[in-house]
């Protein structure tokens, strides 16, 4: 190349390193501007200001206190105590295991001992992401960092947050010494179960102190601050043990154990060993849930069960268990007071009523937990709260047992088809005197009975819980339009599988739990209107300010004359029908039996104008059980139960429903209609007296 081409060469280099030089001082100002004119400026300096007056004001007492949350039932009663117990098990540096330092360092923070309370690189990673994602998706957290939103900051992703966070942890490290942080860390950081710090932790999975722990046992707890949804050893012990050996390579690694240690510490077999502790096992995890879920809704946060991806549903899934797990450790350290509407007297008539009736079921399975198990949900129909819950058999088993009734999904049988099939129906040209066919088809189902009518009522094919009508209805109507009532009453699993016919007859994907069917049937007597199922009613701070108040939202999911159809057909089944024997002494009472295919699961769900109940029976592995229907031990276990519950309460009658089979009335006229029927009914019942013709006025209430 000649030299009067390399000079123009090198001239043009010049250039354009010129020019981009320019280009970048232009990017530079116009980001400065950006930065100062567009307010960002002013709010990252307030942000500054109130991290150095939140770090002034801390000492090491801030990183000891806690306040005890108290739980109540529906009298005043107290239920539970929430407590972190990181003041009783605070553990000072120079007792810290040394294992636990060196794991954190290993798998949280490797610069630990050189950084200034951020890792600039971390950062510049968290921020490339954040650009990426539109959202900030990766702490880029050092453990001083993340000891700052632990005590200081909430759990939100923004980038505010991010800032303070950064702003409180340089602060932290020009006032305590790293040893300090250290120790705070690991007195705070949340190890799921309720457990804040290393020491409690320990206590709770292996009941003993942190410096009796051995290598394995600390990797295995350390596993847990990262995320303890996903890492719980009570629920997800696999995903725990995968990520102990991470960190037990990571230590290796960074030269903290030998090859050998690291091996052994792999091999060895890790088993809980949880102390006892007197609860009250079934009210308390619910209510936990329902207190979880109350404060997330408060904080905005939009709760989904039906999702047009995979995608979207595993994004869904993320959002949803770090505000979980953010709610819940609030539980333990913000002192709340929470107000519920659990009954005690009536849970304990529940529990009994499951025990009593299954108590010649002893078998047990290894963990000695009984096979045969049941779980029960009562409404108060008048507010739509949950009044008792049981979520299995009592055993005072250690630590908190499976609660069946809204963490067990199960096959719902006929007990769905009031839900799914005959209320939608009755929503159109069907009444309960209209004529369908009962007979076999060949692609059609069977029924239980092995017997056919031909020519009945539809009130017949329920009472007979005709699989024949249901499955025939189903279709007629389409199963995605069946469908579309459930999702309104928020049942939670269903499945795009489930549009069939077969799910006119509880075939689901995935099943139904006990709090769902009752609160399905508790729309049914509140004429059509769908309340959320909770037991909280407010929470207050530890001054009882209110923090929320729950409200009963109703939303229309079956047309009122419907409801008042399928209650009234309802209340033939515990007369003629599968659930005959069933119906209450002196109360009129309406429910529906429901057995699923060789007996594998047994529900009843009935009602009154007081009280709606849920009950199912079956082995947590699904096998057959001889004898086992809705009619034979569910629906004992709701009738003792209801029968007790109505002792003293005065008898109401259903509300009655108006024969549209005519033509269509307006609303003006159903209210005359339904006025008409009223009188008629009491004209039936208590013969007007002279001068007591006509109908109370608007307040008073009807004989």
């Amino acid at each position: 190349m000649s030299k009067k081409k390399k000079k123009k060469k090198k001239y043009r280099a010049f250039w354009f390193f010129v020019k981009l030089q320019f280009l970048f001082l232009i990017l530079v100002g116009l980001a400065l501007g950006w930065y100062y004119y567009g307010g960002y400026a002013q709010k990252v300096s307030e942000l500054q200001q109130e991290a150095r007056m939140l770090v002034q004001k801390s000492s090491e007492a801030t990183f000891r206190s806690v306040q005890t949350s108290l739980v109540y039932d529906v009298d005043g009663r107290l239920i539970s105590t929430l407590k972190g117990e990181k003041d009783v098990y605070y553990l000072e540096y120079e007792d810290i295991p040394a294992y636990a330092v060196a794991a954190m360092i290993s798998i949280e923070d490797k610069k630990f001992y050189r950084h200034n309370g951020i890792d600039i690189k971390a950062i510049m990673r968290a921020a490339k992401a954040m650009v990426q994602n539109g959202e900030v998706t990766q702490g880029g957290s050092t453990i001083t960092q993340q000891l700052a939103k632990l005590i200081f900051l909430t759990q939100e992703r923004t980038w505010e947050r991010k800032i303070e966070e950064m702003f409180i942890a340089t602060g932290l490290e020009k006032v305590y010494s790293k040893d300090k942080i250290m120790e705070f860390y690991l007195n705070n950081v949340y190890f799921s179960n309720g457990y804040y710090g290393i020491q409690a932790a320990s206590k709770g999975y292996f009941n003993k102190d942190a410096k009796d722990l051995s290598l394995s046992q600390i990797a295995f707890l350390c596993a847990i601050p990262n995320n303890p949804a996903l890492y719980d050893p009570v629920t997800n012990m696999d995903n725990t043990l995968k990520r102990r050996d991470r960190i037990l390579y990571q230590m290796l690694e960074d030269g903290k154990i030998s090859q050998t240690t690291c091996e052994q510490a792999k091999a060895e077999v890790i088993t809980l060993n949880r102390p006892e502790k007197t609860k009250n096992d079934y009210v308390e995890t619910y209510t936990y849930y329902c207190a979880i879920r109350a404060l997330m809704q408060q904080q905005g946060f939009k709760f989904k069960s039906d999702f047009s991806s995979e995608e979207e549903k595993a994004k869904y899934q993320e959002e949803y268990n770090a505000l979980y797990e953010e709610c819940q450790k609030s539980l333990y350290t913000e002192g709340y007071r929470i107000y519920t509407s659990i009954n005690l007297d009536m849970q304990q008539m529940l529990q009994d009523a499951v025990d009593n009736n299954l108590a010649e079921f002893t078998e047990q399975n290894e963990e000695g937990i009984y096979t045969l198990q049941s779980s029960a949900v009562c409404i108060d129909n008048h507010n739509g709260y949950v009044k008792a819950i049981v979520g299995g058999r009592n055993q005072n088993l250690p630590g908190y047992t499976l609660n069946r009734a809204y963490q067990s999904f199960r096959q719902p049988g006929s007990a769905i088809k009031p839900l799914l099939v005959y209320t939608p129906a009755l929503e159109g040209k069907y009444t309960p005197d209209t004529i369908v066919q009962d007979v076999k088809t060949e692609e059609g189902p069977s029924n239980s009975s092995g017997y056919y009518e031909g020519d009945i009522t539809l009130r017949r094919a329920v009472e007979a819980s005709k699989n024949t009508v249901a499955w025939n209805l189903l279709e007629e109507m389409t199963p995605r339009a069946g469908l579309e009532y459930l999702k309104k009453m928020k049942f939670s699993r269903l499945d795009t599988k489930d549009e069939q016919p077969a799910s006119a007859l509880g075939g689901f994907t995935n099943g139904v739990s006990a709090v769902e069917m009752a609160s399905g049937y508790a729309a049914i007597v509140h004429d059509g209107k769908y309340r959320e199922p909770t037991c909280i009613t407010r929470i207050t701070d530890a001054e009882d300010n209110v923090i929320l108040e729950t409200q009963s939202e109703e939303v229309d999911v079956y047309k009122k004359n419907a409801a008042r159809m399928m209650t009234d057909m309802l209340a033939s089944v515990v007369q003629e029908g599968t659930g005959r024997g069933l119906a209450l002494s002196s109360m009129p009472s309406a429910g529906k039996t429901g057995t699923t295919n060789d007996n594998k699961d047994g529900w009843f769900v009935g009602y009154t104008s007081y009280f709606t109940t849920s009950v199912w029976v079956g082995y947590d592995m699904p096998r057959e059980l001889p004898g086992l229907s809705g009619a034979s031990y569910p629906g004992s276990i709701w009738r003792t139960f209801m029968e007790q519950i109505h002792q003293g309460l005065e008898p109401v009658e259903f509300l009655p429903y108006i024969d549209e089979n005519k033509t269509p009335l307006d609303d003006e006229e159903y209210l005359d209609a339904l006025q008409n029927e009223v009188e008629n009914y009491q004209e039936d019942i208590n013969p007007p007296e002279e001068g007591m013709e006509e109908l109370p006025e608007e307040g008073e209430q009807y004989p």
